[in-house]
């Protein structure tokens, strides 16, 4: 089956079902070691997660490490420019769940992302980033312990995509003309629009299968959190781009109150709702004016639309939703992307889940990762309905590579996710413990010792970070 792989000799397959990982006790997991810096991460990560393993179910559980290539490593094995060799992708098609560490951005062999190829190859549509506080962990904001969100980024479509064409291009200049000739004029709303001649050209499709089977990851995530934290926020940018953000967010919406209905509640309905608890002989039209404070400046025909979704919520719902019945469902609710920025820093106690489309999720995620450590303590997970990968979510590094002091972290959280989503809790948690007590403890590595007030003098190497970790397991 493998031009140069050879799988492990014990050990099962990850099978799926309904888009649910079927995970035994002693899974075929394919992981890939990383470029730069991966040559010190990877045995650092691998080593503490199976110290949990062990630590959790002794011999009852166990994982089977199979080792597959992707990166320069790959081109060392397979050949130049041979980033993605196929071993690579029937392997993670073959056993389900990977594991891997930062790829290098390939210089020629026509990929432009290692990452985004895996994405796409696999349909892993689903980009799973916590930012979670460790306490003790350095960081640039006063209370980064108020910060706990899970970004659910779409991961297939939007401008990650990549159909582009460069500037004076035949093609890109054949696109404009048509679109400022044709299409732009046949559409009113455009009005007298052109696209100057020397501009690159990229497309942004998003599309509804592909917003709504990410939000109802997403939604069925907030399902497992405790009540209190049982919330979704669609990210868009709708009020400029209403027919590709602005359509993600009604696209979420539907899905919440149709696939949903019974566990979820929306932001707007939660008022309608609330006001008629309050006043149960409130009329149609004061809880219009209520839910929306620019009422009385609106026309007669805007007003009726106001007054219609009122009395909708109120006839399809108040039974199953009314009485205060709708604070023990999931909230879901909407935020323009600029503002959600600011409030992950000012207002981060509010939200809990943030879905969103491929380029904001992509810039929240790292902000978020900011704010409680930075990238090297920030998971990541690509999951699909027949395929899970976890990864490193920072770079390669490689002026640091081979030196034994980088810190582990992402790879090893993103094990967590593994574990958590392979429905090892107690594994996972075990690490969590062990990672929370290091920092706790101000055993770190020099990214995070110098930091810390004071620094810490005498960081731990890689490696020693690992077995810091596992000597928390029982704190």
């Amino acid at each position: 089956m493998y031009e140069k792989l050879t799988p492990p000799t014990t050990g099962d397959r990850v099978t799926f079902k309904n888009g649910e990982p079927i995970v035994p006790d002693n899974p075929i997991i394919p992981f890939i070691r990383g470029d730069g810096t991966g040559v010190d991460i990877w045995p650092a990560s691998q080593k503490a997660i199976d110290a949990a393993v062990k630590a959790a179910y002794g011999d009852k559980r166990k994982i089977s490490w199979f080792k597959i290539y992707a990166g320069d490593e790959a081109c060392e094995k397979y050949g130049t420019y041979q980033y993605l060799p196929e071993d690579t992708n029937k392997a993670i098609a073959e056993y389900g769940i990977a594991i891997k560490g930062p790829l290098t951005t390939p210089i020629g062999g026509g990929i432009r992302s290692l990452n985004v190829a895996l994405r796409q190859i696999h349909d892993l549509y689903t980009c799973v980033r916590p930012c979670k506080y460790y306490p003790g962990t350095p960081s640039p904001h006063k209370h980064p312990e108020q910060l706990d969100v899970i970004v659910y980024r779409e991961n297939t479509e939007d401008i990650y995509l990549g159909i582009e064409w460069r500037a004076g291009t035949e093609i890109c200049e054949k696109l404009i003309d048509i679109l400022n000739t044709q299409l732009i004029p046949q559409t009113p709303e455009h009005g007298k629009k052109q696209i100057r001649m020397d501009s690159g050209i990229g497309i942004k499709p998003i599309s509804k299968t592909n917003s709504q089977r990410l939000v109802r990851r997403a939604l069925k995530h907030a399902l497992r959190l405790p009540k209190a934290k049982q919330m979704v926020t669609l990210v868009h940018k709708g009020n400029i781009m209403k027919y590709t953000e602005g359509a993600f967010r009604d696209w979420g919406y539907e899905l919440a109150t149709t696939e949903f209905r019974n566990e979820c509640v929306t932001e707007r309905e939660s008022w309608i709702l609330s006001n008629k608890e309050k006043n149960p002989d409130l009329s149609i039209e004061d809880n219009a004016r209520q839910i929306d404070p620019g009422y009385d400046s609106l026309t007669e025909e805007k007003q009726a639309v106001v007054c219609e979704e009122v009395k909708q919520v109120l006839e399809s719902i108040w039974e199953t939703h009314g009485d205060r019945k709708w604070k023990d469902k999931i909230m879901v609710n909407d935020r323009i992307a600029d503002s959600i920025f600011q409030q992950v820093q000012t207002r981060p106690d509010e939200y809990s889940i943030l879905a969103t489309m491929n380029l904001n999720g992509d810039y929240l995620s790292d902000a978020a990762a900011a704010i409680v450590g930075g990238l090297g303590m920030g998971p990541g997970a690509n999951i699909g309905d027949q395929c899970a990968i976890f990864e490193a979510t920072h770079g390669t590094a490689p002026k640091h590579a081979g030196l034994d002091r980088i810190n582990p972290g992402s790879v090893i959280l993103s094990g967590v996710m593994m574990l958590e989503y392979m429905g090892w809790q107690e594994a996972a948690d075990l690490i969590k413990k062990g990672i929370g007590g290091a920092i706790s403890n101000r055993e770190v590595t020099y990214d995070l010792a110098r930091l810390m007030e004071p620094p810490v003098e005498k960081p731990l190497k890689c490696s020693e970070f690992a077995d810091a970790i596992i000597n928390h397991f029982d704190d």
